[in-house]
């Protein structure tokens, strides 16, 4: 018997060229989400995720509304599907967007347009680089970064798991801390393709400027509980995501933590909703004893609701 659920919605680097396309073609409630998007954004939102090319998609002025309209897409008709609420959302830095919207913080085209201006300011902004360290020891990861720091600017963008943090930073910093824990104990370094060092202090102003254009967006407060990234605490009020979305932009995403915090609130099944695997894969090394599903494609959509009907009808 299901305990209680969270919906989690994966970030920038799970797209991938025709996602969401089954699913816009059998489930009406997902190609009303593709068509407001398209219409909200005036950009073919829909052929960017099933064509392509990879080349615009992978922009992350394209990435990040694309990603988005899709994982909201697949919770629509997830929801079609299967009476079910979640007790809590979250979602790894954009896909916290999804959480809200899933929480009812914010109406599509508002979650569209922050979204896309997120995009635009984090996309404009150069410099820097960033690096996933795997099973660093947690001494030899602050060791390292003590090293990076002797260079230049060098933090933690991502707690993304036990095994795994992401750092950002100065180019140099980043390079040199990663080659630190390297030679003292990581298994792997390795530098992500990215057009900036996100979640650092480089965004700092890009965070700024995104807090001056939310400041009038209508926002509620949540009717289901969000876990956020800069904190991994609840989150309920408007005022509160509204301040801690340009924040969100420049600190570190406390994901680990997040599925921590809500292991501890008797969360025992995950649904990863959205393109790719790569939040499953995080949340079997954080809480290898919870129930993780994930919704992707029209597939894998049926066999999540097979599944959790037999579930939550207690069989």
């Amino acid at each position: 018997m299901v305990k209680k659920i969270a919906f989690l919605f994966p970030g920038q680097g799970a797209q991938a060229v025709g996602m969401g396309k089954d699913i816009y073609e059998n489930y009406e409630e997902a190609k009303n989400v593709y068509d407001i998007a398209d219409k909200v954004l005036n950009k073919n939102i829909t052929k960017l995720c099933h064509e392509g090319p990879e080349e615009s998609l992978k922009q992350t002025v394209n990435t990040q509304p694309c990603i988005v309209t899709t994982s909201i897409a697949m919770a629509e008709a997830l929801r079609s599907e299967l009476n079910i609420c979640p007790d809590y959302t979250a979602g790894h830095s954009l896909g916290e967007y999804c959480a809200m919207f899933i929480s009812g913080v914010m109406s599509l085209e508002t979650t569209l347009k922050l979204i896309q201006k997120r995009a635009d300011l984090m996309g404009a902004s150069k410099g820097g680089s960033m690096s996933a360290i795997l099973n660093a020891p947690s001494d030899v990861l602050a060791s390292g970064l003590e090293e990076g720091r002797k260079i230049g600017y060098v933090d933690v963008a991502n707690y993304n798991s036990p095994a795994q943090v992401v750092i950002t930073g100065d180019e140099e910093a980043v390079k040199t801390a990663g080659e630190y824990m390297l030679q003292n104990g990581a298994r792997r370094v390795v530098p992500l393709a990215v057009s900036g060092a996100f979640h650092s202090k480089y965004m700092e102003e890009a965070g700024k400027e995104f807090a001056e254009y939310i400041k009038d967006a209508e926002l509620n407060n949540a009717s289901v509980p969000v876990i956020t990234n800069v904190d991994a605490e609840i989150t309920l009020k408007a005022d509160e995501f509204r301040a801690k979305m340009p924040r969100q932009i420049h600190s570190s995403v406390y994901w680990t933590q997040t599925i921590q915090k809500m292991v501890s609130l008797g969360v025992d099944t995950f649904i990863e909703i959205g393109p790719g695997k790569v939040l499953s894969g995080l949340n079997k090394k954080i809480a290898p004893e919870a129930s993780v599903y994930n919704v992707y494609d029209k597939a894998s959509l049926e066999s999540v609701v097979s599944e959790l009907k037999e579930q939550l009808a207690g069989v």
